[in-house]
Parts: structure tokens; C-alpha cells; sequence
């Protein structure tokens, strides 16, 4: 499910997805269906938008220290956030992967047809997420490998590979230089965007890590393990 920041007049329209191959498209203010959205062939796992970053992080920005006077001022910070972040991306769009291997990004609010449609992954894809800044999304699949396509044009840019086991789950740090991904096998791997190599593995689980994290300023990532453990992670 994704809830976006796009038609205010009805507080945002909100994606659900699921093992009908469907993705629908509700309005929240009364329940009903604003259209579907079909070309997947399996179930559809995962789903991203290019303003998840600025809709979590609101008015606060990491490269800011700004203190707001009350609640409508954070309001308007917020707005205007969103708004600046649609300009950078060419506006708001959906991501979305699945049991049968591929990618489909969108312009829901504008068409039923996908702007294009991305394969190479030769197994299930479990996550995807757009960076923070929306010039990037990243795949991760349980064919063990991490993909990079453009945020833009859903080109295929990289793969990166070094897990020995299904990689469960992403997460990008605040200034979309750092990718994260979580590991059937024990391991959290973070990779570099712009050399496209791996920056730095951090082995310290004893069984699978189902998740991954980072804090909103970009300083620590969270992990959490079939072993029980949730760990903190200092960049």
C-alpha cells in the first residue's frame, strides 16, 4: 500500500496491490475506486512512489535545522517540500514489482499504460524503492542481486551483486548516495551509487535479515533478524 501526496482535494489517492495481479487506485475520502491498474502476470509485491522520502520526512529536511512556530508553518513546509520534489522528478510516479520477475512504472493519475515495463531479474522481486532525491530506483530480488534503473525512464543502469542468498529488502540513504539491502544470507550490504561498488558489508547477524532502515538524517541504519535482533548501525 503507498498513499500519495497527488489530488489534495480529496486528501491523496492511496495504491493497494496484491495476488490478483491488480493495482487499484482508491479515494480515501469515500472508499471508492479510481481506476485499476493490470499488466502484471503473477502477484504484485511491492510498491513505490518517487516522493516516498519527502512525504515521510514532511517538512523536515536532513541539510536543515529549521524550528517552526506551530503547526501550520510545518504544514506549508511540507507542501512546499512535496511540491519542489515533483518539479526535480518531473512528477509523481508509481513503481511497482512482482512474482513474475518484473517492473512496470507508472503515471497512475495520467494513464492506465505503464511508461515502460522492466525485466532482468530472474526470480521474484520483493522490494523496490525510489532514492530520496527520485533519480534512482533499485530492485532486489531473490535471484540474490540488487538492480539500478533510472528514476526517469526505468532504464537499466547496474546490477549489483555480492549476496549469496535472496535479498529480502532495501533502503537508500538521505542524500541517495548509499544503497542498503537486507539478506537471506545473515549479511546487510551497502553499496555505493556512484561507484557502483560495495561500500561497506556488515556481517554482524547470526540468521536472515528481513529488514533494513536508515534514519532520516542519513547517520544510522536499522536492521532486523530472524535472530532476534535488531541492530543500529553507525555511517
Amino acid at each position: 500500500v503507498r498513499w500519495s501526496g497527488e489530488r489534495a482535494d480529496i486528501g491523496g489517492v492511496v495504491y493497494s496491490a496484491g495476488r490478483d495481479c491488480v493495482i487499484k487506485v482508491w479515494n480515501p475520502a469515500d472508499g471508492s475506486m479510481i481506476t485499476e491498474l493490470k499488466g502484471h502476470g503473477h502477484w504484485v509485491n511491492t510498491l513505490a512512489l518517487n516522493t516516498d522520502y519527502v512525504i515521510r520526512s514532511g517538512p523536515y529536511a536532513p541539510q536543515e535545522d529549521r524550528k517552526f512556530k506551530d503547526l501550520e508553518e510545518k504544514k506549508e513546509a511540507a507542501k512546499a517540500r512535496y511540491t519542489e520534489a515533483l518539479e526535480l522528478c518531473g512528477g509523481e510516479r508509481l513503481l511497482s514489482g512482482s512474482d513474475d520477475f518484473t517492473l512496470f512504472l507508472w503515471r497512475p493519475l495520467a494513464s492506465k499504460t505503464p511508461i515502460t515495463r522492466m525485466t532482468g531479474h530472474q526470480k521474484v522481486v520483493n522490494q523496490v524503492a525510489f532514492s530520496p532525491d527520485g533519480r534512482w530506483f533499485a530492485s532486489a530480488s531473490f535471484d540474490k542481486s540488487v538492480r539500478l534503473w533510472d528514476g526517469r525512464t526505468g532504464r537499466y543502469v547496474h546490477a549489483f551483486r555480492g549476496h549469496v542468498g535472496d535479498v529480502y529488502q532495501l533502503a537508500w540513504s538521505a542524500d541517495s548516495r548509499l544503497l542498503t539491502s537486507a539478506s537471506k544470507d545473515s549479511t546487510v550490504k551497502c553499496w555505493n551509487v556512484d561507484t557502483r561498488k560495495l561500500q561497506e558489508d556488515l556481517p554482524g547477524h547470526a540468521d536472515e535479515v528481513y529488514a533494513c532502515d536508515w534514519s532520516l538524517d542519513g547517520q544510522r541504519v536499522a536492521t532486523g533478524s530472524k535472530d532476534r535482533l535488531l541492530k543500529i548501525w553507525r555511517h
